[in-house]
């Protein structure tokens, strides 16, 4: 709303306020005789306010009087009009509808409108009366008002936003495209409804005749979207790539919103090339800058299935798009590190970590250890343990018994005391077969003093 309209609207304010306590609490069949009595004079302005309100749209009856009403005094707009034609279709008061249309015709002006048969489409096709509004578009032409592009968009729209509507709006487009020549948005608004109901086969056939139609056109993004999304929904994966490539021969990609979805069901499917293959077209030819979520969810795919070179390489791209790692993304890549069984790189990527100030997970943490000690690591190990306790990462239960169990194979017995003592001191319980383990490897080692030391301490704990 621009400043002058908002400055009309306050100085309107009172008045419109006295015609809407009006319409609120006066029966239908008094409302006239009200407004008359109550001294304000009706503008232009002022009804189009009164008309667009909550008001009149649940009293539709108190609506049409009220315009009855203002007309005697004021020549009331185009919009006025077309407001109450909304008012009584939405209402279902079709009859009295179409007596404002045919008013309109008659008054001439050009207040009839493309707008005003939009406005019939929605009001029928919410209550799913297709043939209605299709026999209202028929009658377009003898009330002046052109059936044209737009039009046809507005009536197969109206039908696609009721459930179950795309077929009616299929036929409506099949019985009308002779006649009245069918553009980008047409189709769009087509495949849109194919993607919402999951019909591949309708999807294949409309995108075929809208580039025999209207060609490839780079400002049709949302049609690309909806057609794409609609193979690779319909599990056609591969052919939507295909159809991808096609595409980017003809310089026209889809937007972000495809891309989301390709690359969520590849990741869900497993399909990691495919998914890289789109990544790169995403970020290559489309130019277009994945966010955060979408880095982690490649990361992770990449990740699960070993590939965590690229991983590094996504990782690294981030910063360069404006998108920083957070902890799920060093995580993810810890985590694939380490069922790769890759001990050097999982502890150069924990040091990387550490830097970033970037924490492992609990689950990662536990993990680490447990590799860290069959590569023959210990060191590293003691040093994921270090982090757990100074950032308290919780709950340590598991770590600590991978800790405990790796410096009891290595024979570490010093050093079990003196974890095992820090774990006593802040509230970590050890399972019973890591106890039953230690006092076996301390009586092996002929130093049972030391291990009835540590269940000395656990009892008392």
């Amino acid at each position: 709303m621009s400043a002058t309209e908002k400055s009309k609207e306050g100085e309107e304010s009172p008045r419109v306020e006295v015609f809407l306590d009006i319409l609120s609490r006066v029966p239908p069949s008094d409302v006239e005789a009200a407004l008359t009595n109550c001294g304000v004079v009706p503008t232009a302005e002022a009804a189009e306010l009164v008309l667009k309100s909550p008001i009149c749209y649940s009293r539709p009856k108190s609506a049409v009087r009220f315009f009855r009403w203002a007309k005697q005094s004021v020549q009331l707009t185009a919009y006025a009009w077309n407001l109450l034609v909304d008012i009584l279709g939405k209402a279902a008061m079709f009859d009295p509808m179409w007596d404002a249309v045919l008013s309109m015709s008659q008054e001439g002006g050009g207040l009839l409108s493309v707008a005003t048969f939009a406005s019939m489409f929605t009001s029928y096709c919410a209550r799913g009366n297709f043939k209605e509004a299709a026999m209202a578009f028929d009658v377009m032409e003898r009330h002046g008002v052109s059936p044209d592009a737009v039009a046809l968009n507005s009536l197969i729209s109206a039908m696609c936003r009721r459930d179950g509507g795309a077929q009616a709006a299929w036929e409506t487009f099949e019985s009308y495209k002779t006649k009245v020549a069918p553009d980008a948005d047409t189709f769009a608004i087509l495949l849109e409804a194919w993607e919402k109901e999951g019909n591949v086969q309708r999807a294949k056939s409309t995108f075929g005749e809208m580039i025999v139609r209207v060609g490839w056109d780079t400002s049709n993004m949302p049609a690309y979207d909806a057609f794409l999304s609609t193979l690779v929904r319909g599990d056609q994966f591969n052919e939507a790539f295909s159809f991808l490539q096609v595409m980017r021969t003809n310089g026209c990609l889809p937007g972000l919103k495809f891309f989301a979805n390709a690359i969520d069901i590849g990741i869900r499917k497993g399909d990691h090339v495919n998914a890289i293959a789109i990544w790169q077209i995403m970020v290559s030819d489309a130019g277009l800058v994945p966010n955060l979520p979408m880095y982690n969810a490649m990361i992770g795919l990449c990740c699960s299935v070993g590939n965590t070179d690229y991983a590094f390489h996504m990782l690294d791209e981030m910063p360069l798009n404006g998108v920083f790692a957070d902890s799920v993304t060093y995580n993810a890549i810890l985590e694939g590190l380490i069922k790769q069984n890759k001990a050097r790189e999982a502890e150069a990527f924990l040091a990387e970590m550490s830097k970033n100030e970037q924490l492992p997970s609990t689950s990662n943490c536990a993990a680490a250890i447990r590799l860290f000690f069959q590569e023959f690591n210990p060191s590293a190990a003691v040093d994921v343990w270090h982090c757990i306790v100074e950032h308290q990462i919780t709950p340590a239960e598991e770590s600590a018994k991978e800790l405990i169990a790796g410096l009891l194979n290595f024979s570490r017995l010093t050093d079990v005391k003196k974890y095992t003592d820090e774990m006593i001191d802040i509230g970590i319980e050890l399972p019973q077969s890591t106890i039953e383990n230690m006092k076996r490897t301390f009586g092996k080692a002929d130093k049972l003093h030391t291990y009835d030391q540590i269940a000395r301490r656990m009892k008392r704990r």
